[in-house]
């Protein structure tokens, strides 16, 4: 059957089911003088008259009723058909791929996966930790989450947290041996643990703010890792001071002496 030959007969339909030439072109989208062309259009092509019109009604004839028994419930189904295939791809399925730092995938991420599978039953999650920063685009994710300072010129972004606050912290006993700074430029003095992204050899600033005004520290001490969660251990074992964020959990030799 030609697509012109479906038109028709959906057509043809479209007038018996709402007994108006009118309604129908509403339903169809078309207007009035198309659709009753079109009807016609069959009506010479099967060389037989379907429809008696008259000015206030129309109604199938006894060819147009048999017609319209036979083909109806076809195209109910295959109306049925399409939207069943239209509405099973609204649900999400398939696999999501997400770059992100490992401060985001431990403080964002890993407390919501639950609920997530429990929404997305047919969500696969491929998530790379990767503090290194990898081109999201380049090596085929689909998302990724960054600080706000690392963000690309170019790249569609979303705020999913207010600005993260880091702290200044060292152990009673480091500071028991080297005295407290009290200012950040007292910091030179100190040994201080600093932390750089994978891959470069730029060493990550401390700003510090005060009354509207910024002051940045680059640290410079013995120890120098390449992963936030390698931060806070060191500085508990005398090492030195270092700046983990106030959302992280900071072990008991803290308050040790240790």
């Amino acid at each position: 059957m030609r697509g012109s030959e479906f038109a028709e007969l959906k057509a043809f339909a479209a007038v018996v089911d709402r007994a108006s030439f009118a309604r129908a072109a509403d339903h169809l989208g078309l207007s009035r003088s198309a659709l009753s062309q079109t009807v016609r259009q069959l009506e010479a092509r099967l060389g037989v008259r379907l429809l008696n019109r008259t000015t206030r009604s129309v109604s199938p004839t006894e060819p147009g009723r048999r017609l319209h028994e036979r083909i109806a419930p076809m195209l109910r189904e295959m109306d049925d058909a399409v939207a069943q295939a239209v509405g099973s791809t609204a649900r999400t399925a398939g696999t999501l791929r997400i770059n992100t730092l490992s401060m985001a995938a431990h403080k964002l991420i890993a407390p919501r996966l639950g609920r997530f599978a429990q929404a997305h039953p047919d969500v696969v999650l491929d998530i790379v930790i990767d503090d290194g920063l990898s081109d999201i685009t380049s090596e085929g994710f689909d998302a990724g989450i960054r600080v706000g300072g690392r963000l690309q010129k170019d790249m569609i972004a979303v705020r999913l947290t207010p600005d993260v606050e880091l702290l200044a912290v060292a152990s009673p006993g480091y500071l028991a041996r080297h005295g407290e700074p009290k200012v950040p430029a007292d910091l030179q003095q100190h040994a201080c643990i600093g932390w750089r992204y994978p891959g470069s050899s730029k060493i990550a600033s401390w700003e510090f703010r005060r009354k509207g005004k910024s002051v940045e520290f680059v640290p410079e001490g013995r120890c120098c890792p390449t992963t936030r969660t390698s931060w806070c251990p060191p500085h508990c074992r005398g090492w030195g001071s270092c700046t983990p964020t106030t959302t992280t959990a900071l072990p008991k030799h803290c308050g040790m002496g240790d």
